[in-house]
Parts: C-alpha cells; sequence; structure tokens
C-alpha cells in the first residue's frame, strides 16, 4: 500500500522550538504535548494534561551515552490531576533524575480509560524494547489488560499516528536500524541505487575468515546481526569502535545484534578489528564496491 502524506500541526506554545509544543494530526483525536522537564509549571493550567494518558519520559545515561526511556501510564483521579500529577511525581522521584523532557499522549474528547491506557503503555514498551534504540527502564513488562478485537484495532491506529508524532518530535524510538527487504536486496540485476545489502569479508592472521553483512542507513551504517566479528583489535582502530566492540552482544565471535556505526570504515573496521577503508570493503553480492555504488549514484 502507498505511503500517503500527514499533515501535522506544531504549536510552539512559548514561541521557542525548544520549550514546550503541542502537537495535532489531521482526522485524529489523539493530542501530543513535548514538555521539557524545566517547563512542567507552565502546565498546571492545562485541563487535557489532567486527562488520562500514556507518556514518555526521554533522557541519557550519563554512563553509556545512551538514549533512555520510561514508559508510563496516568489514569484520571479524583483530583483530576491525570498525566501532569504523574509527571510531578517522577520530577520529585531522585531515581528518575535522568529525564529532561517528557512526551505524553490524550485526547481531545477524554475518551482514554483503564483498559486503553493500559493496552497503549504495553504496546508501547515492547515495540520499543523490539527495536532496541533506547534502554527501556520500565522494571515490570505492563500487563495488556483485556481489550476487545474492535477497541484492539482502533488503539493499533492511534499506536500508528502516534509512532509518526514521536518521530516528528524528534525520536527514532520506534525507528528499526535498518528496514531490508532481503528477497529483493540479494537479487543481482537491481539497479545501483536500489542495492542495499553489502558484505564484507577478510582473512585475518591467527583468526581466519570473517564474513559479514551490512547495509547504509540514513542513520549510518548498519552490521547485521549474524555477522562474524574478529575477536582481536589492532592498535589502529579508532577508540570509538573499540569502545563499540567491548559493549556489543559477540558470542563466538558471531554478532548477536545490530549495531549502527556513523560510517562504513567505521563499520568495517567493527568487523575486522583494524582501520580501513569502508567504501571499499563493503561489497555487494557481485563484487561492486560501495564506493562504486555511490559514484554510479551522482
Amino acid at each position: 500500500m502507498k505511503n500517503r502524506g500527514k499533515s501535522i500541526n506544531l504549536y510552539l506554545m512559548d514561541g521557542d522550538a525548544s520549550g514546550r509544543i503541542k502537537c495535532t494530526l489531521a482526522n485524529w483525536t489523539g493530542v501530543a504535548y513535548k514538555i521539557p522537564r524545566t517547563d512542567l509549571d507552565k502546565c498546571k493550567e492545562r485541563e487535557d494534561l489532567k486527562q488520562s494518558g500514556v507518556y514518555f519520559l526521554f533522557g541519557t545515561s550519563d554512563e553509556t551515552g545512551k538514549n533512555i526511556v520510561y514508559i508510563g501510564q496516568a489514569g484520571a483521579r479524583k483530583n483530576g490531576e491525570g498525566i501532569l500529577n504523574r509527571l510531578y511525581e517522577h520530577k520529585r522521584n531522585p531515581e528518575k533524575d535522568y529525564w529532561t523532557e517528557a512526551i505524553v499522549f490524550t485526547t481531545s474528547n477524554n475518551s482514554f480509560g483503564p483498559t486503553e491506557i493500559s493496552y497503549l503503555e504495553n504496546r508501547f514498551c515492547n515495540l520499543a524494547l523490539s527495536v532496541n534504540r533506547y534502554e527501556v527502564k520500565n522494571g515490570n513488562d505492563p500487563t495488556p489488560g483485556n481489550i476487545t478485537e474492535e477497541k484492539e484495532s482502533e488503539m493499533e491506529e492511534f499506536i500508528d499516528y502516534a509512532k509518526i508524532i514521536i518521530r516528528t518530535l524528534g525520536h527514532k524510538l520506534f525507528e528499526p536500524i535498518h528496514q531490508l527487504d532481503t528477497e529483493k536486496t540479494e537479487e543481482t540485476t537491481l539497479a545501483p541505487s536500489q542495492v542495499k545489502l553489502l558484505y564484507l569479508e577478510r582473512t585475518i592472521k591467527d583468526i581466519g575468515k570473517v564474513k559479514a553483512r551490512g547495509c547504509q542507513t540514513s542513520d549510518g551504517f548498519v552490521v547485521m546481526k549474524g555477522s562474524q566479528i574478529s575477536t582481536k583489535d589492532a592498535d589502529s582502530i579508532p577508540k570509538t569502535v573499540k569502545e563499540k566492540r567491548e559493549k556489543a552482544n559477540i558470542t563466538g565471535g558471531i554478532l548477536q545484534e545490530d549495531i549502527l556505526l556513523s560510517s562504513p570504515s567505521y563499520a568495517a573496521s567493527f568487523v575486522i578489528g583494524q582501520s580501513c577503508n569502508g567504501l571499499t570493503s563493503w561489497k555487494t553480492k557481485v563484487g561492486q564496491t560501495l564506493k562504486a555504488l555511490e559514484a554510479a549514484d551522482i
């Protein structure tokens, strides 16, 4: 099915792109807010933030530098302080001092009940975990609750819109680091601009042959799960690549997860443990280098 354009309305509530933002989407009852932690007090009079909804707390780990998210739900309470009250509770909690901004979702018609917000919290958590771009700080797997198939379909549509909003507001929380159609990308008859799956093979002294698969994305270059990785590091390897190799999930020389690096050369160095030119090391199945592919696209 063809992807169609979307009309998104971003309202800079403080006249500043770094301040609070209200976000709505054409033909959608959802309402989203991006709220910097420091601007929470400015939201006290927002009636729709006293409703039920789901929220995301975003930050960065001081230890690893990795993006962090906590995903929660807030039911409307007798005091009328649903989402906003929960955000204040998290702001006072010293164990959640990592978050710097929140993105919250509610509805223009205040239609969320306990079933809806439980289902959304569960789905958002599992989606974020499966993509593995952010460290998800939820301690327990939220319960999805009991939901009818009609309501489930409605909530899945809400999730589709929410994913667009979150990406628009600057977070790739739900975007896989690569999306390859392996049946198409492994064909050798594709035009250069269509070929995305690339291979690297290298024989390394005392290690033997390593073979890896990867692809270029808008974020950088991905070394794909299942690739063979050299277990030896040369002194010439860049520091950031060495750190990636140390932290990556590698068992028996086999990469157990997709790894995103900033360039083809860093990706190649990650695989072989030595500095090298990624433009000439990564090749298509028929042996065309990445450098040749890029030249053909110009």
